[in-house]
């Protein structure tokens, strides 16, 4: 099954579904927490549920910032989060979100994390793709059936800090970072409260995987993002929280890479321990 669908895919599943299915408007604006939620009230395609980034999809953030500003969800509160949108280990979850698909990877990710066995997939284009294309939506909350979601967690697919200064240096390990230039070079800083990146790390802007309309780039452009890369090497991808790293992951997946690791605390947790050194400028 193909990480990324589009909207016709969707569309004919929806009209003739021939197995379990749930479509997670993840929708959500840093600037405004709010936002995404009012944005599904207002329209969310039909049948959507709604997950939250941060009371769903993230733990709370810890008083001494280890874990970042987004932390790994307990699999247990996750779980009954997933249980509550009425999903279960066997359906196939579609996320979308108007964020060129950030948000819903961090689902799809996390789904995968969880040992999902169903399905996930994100909706090429997302909400934006889905209207032009005439499909129906809605403003009414569908009736949702509390569900029993049973959790399996893969520890494999996260590193931790520790798992990241182990590999600072070492040979077949690369680390990606997945924000804009200047947060890389630490040229500026909107978010965090330290500049700069991880020592050695390459930069590759989570948003050029997208093309100009906000669908996903195909393969063959997806290997030629990180064609400079060894598909035997460890890759690790980080962001700011761990959220527009997601997007990363799949590229590289889909561009040939195997061994893809999430920094799940990302440049937020990276900077919390005053141990950790730092890197600005060109690589």
């Amino acid at each position: 099954m193909n990480v990324i669908v589009s909207p016709e895919w969707l569309a004919e599943r929806v009209k003739s579904p021939a197995e379990s299915l749930r479509i997670v408007d993840c929708r959500f604006l840093l600037q405004d927490s709010a936002a995404g939620e009012n944005a599904y009230k207002t329209a969310h395609i039909d049948g959507a549920v709604y997950m939250d980034l941060e009371r769903d999809l993230s733990a709370p953030k810890r008083e001494d910032r280890s874990g970042g500003r987004h932390p790994l969800p307990e699999p247990a509160a996750l779980a009954a989060a997933l249980g509550r949108a009425g999903i279960t280990n066997g359906t196939h979850v579609v996320a979308y979100d108007d964020q060129g698909g950030a948000m819903a990877a961090r689902l799809v990710w996390l789904l995968r994390w969880l040992g999902h066995e169903g399905g996930a997939s994100i909706l090429s284009g997302g909400f934006a793709a889905w209207q032009a294309a005439g499909y129906p939506v809605s403003e009414a909350r569908p009736v949702i059936a509390p569900a029993d979601y049973v959790p399996h967690v893969r520890p494999e697919l996260v590193a931790s800090a520790g798992d990241v200064r182990e590999r600072l240096g070492r040979e077949g390990v690369v680390l990606v970072d997945s924000r804009e230039t200047p947060r890389y070079l630490g040229d500026s800083e909107p978010i965090d409260p330290v500049a700069g990146h991880i020592p050695g790390a390459v930069n590759r802007f989570w948003k050029d995987g997208l093309a100009s309309d906000g669908t996903w780039l195909p393969a063959e452009a997806q290997q030629e993002r990180f064609n400079d890369l060894s598909r035997d090497d460890e890759i690790i991808v980080y962001c700011g929280s761990g959220v527009t790293a997601c997007p990363n992951v799949f590229a590289l997946e889909a561009a040939g890479f195997r061994n893809v690791k999430l920094y799940a605390g990302s440049w937020s947790d990276w900077i919390s321990r005053a141990e950790n050194p730092i890197a600005t400028g060109e690589e």
